[in-house]
């Protein structure tokens, strides 16, 4: 399996760091977190990697290059002419993933122990249940946060919310409030091929909006991993509890 780290956004919550760098390169214990996702990807396997590039890019393409990529193949997709978000990075990039099935998708800024066998594993056993018509499935947490993935019962995407603002987005509105499954989305997930020849958004656009235009037609699913750590690293205090918890 192929995958993409996400590095191109802006990363204002890790300022002043990220006036200098990309946020990517905010370092955990001597590590950048670029260099600790690719060997978290290693370490299942996975050593084909593309990764985008848009603030302070040449900074991210000169550490791979010192590094050799940490033993990995790792691409760079530039998007230094504009951001794209989420969507618009993996469409820019979908050239890489032209001849494969299925492959992942994971943030930049997050750590996590996630096992990976096991999602892949449930992925299968989804897009086999679904005949086909699996896009993608999505890693996600109980945790509490500021926005939750809806699904019902069943596991099936049906909507999002922002639990701040209230605001909804949906794509399969439930019959009965009662029965929606709120759940927090890791920033990691496996997406199946038909995804790009599918989803109907273009330029810039967040993958969350694809998901929900795809969820009125098609199968999303989710993988719980609440029994496990997922750590998102974005603002100074959580590098600090990073280097805490991953050593």
């Amino acid at each position: 399996m192929r995958a993409m780290i996400l590095a191109a956004g802006l990363g204002t919550r890790l300022k002043p760091f990220t006036d200098h760098h990309p946020k990517a390169l905010a370092e955990v214990n001597g590590k950048s977190l670029l260099q600790k996702n690719v060997e978290y990807l290693l370490s299942f396997g996975i050593t084909e990697i593309i990764v985008n590039v848009h603030h302070f890019a040449d900074q991210i393409v000169d550490t791979i290059n010192q590094n050799n990529g940490w033993g990995a193949h790792i691409t760079i997709s530039d998007e230094t002419d504009e951001v794209l978000e989420t969507g618009g990075g993996l469409l820019r990039a979908a050239h890489y993933f032209e001849s494969e099935e299925r492959w992942l998708v994971m943030n930049a800024d997050i750590l996590t122990n996630l096992n990976l066998h096991k999602m892949i594993a449930a992925d299968e056993a989804y897009r086999i249940k679904s005949e086909g018509d699996l896009i993608a499935t999505l890693a996600v947490t109980n945790r509490n946060s500021s926005r939750n993935l809806i699904f019902n019962q069943a596991g099936t995407l049906c909507g999002w919310k922002n639990n701040n603002t209230a605001e909804e987005k949906w794509a399969l509105p439930l019959r009965d409030p009662n029965t929606a499954v709120p759940k927090a989305f890791s920033g990691i997930q496996i997406i199946h091929a038909a995804f790009l020849q599918e989803v109907q958004l273009r330029g810039k656009f967040s993958l969350i909006d694809a998901y929900l235009q795809l969820a009125q037609h098609y199968a999303i699913h989710y993988f719980d991993h609440s029994d496990g750590i997922l750590l998102d690293v974005g603002k100074p205090e959580s590098l600090e509890k990073a280097a805490a918890i991953f050593k």
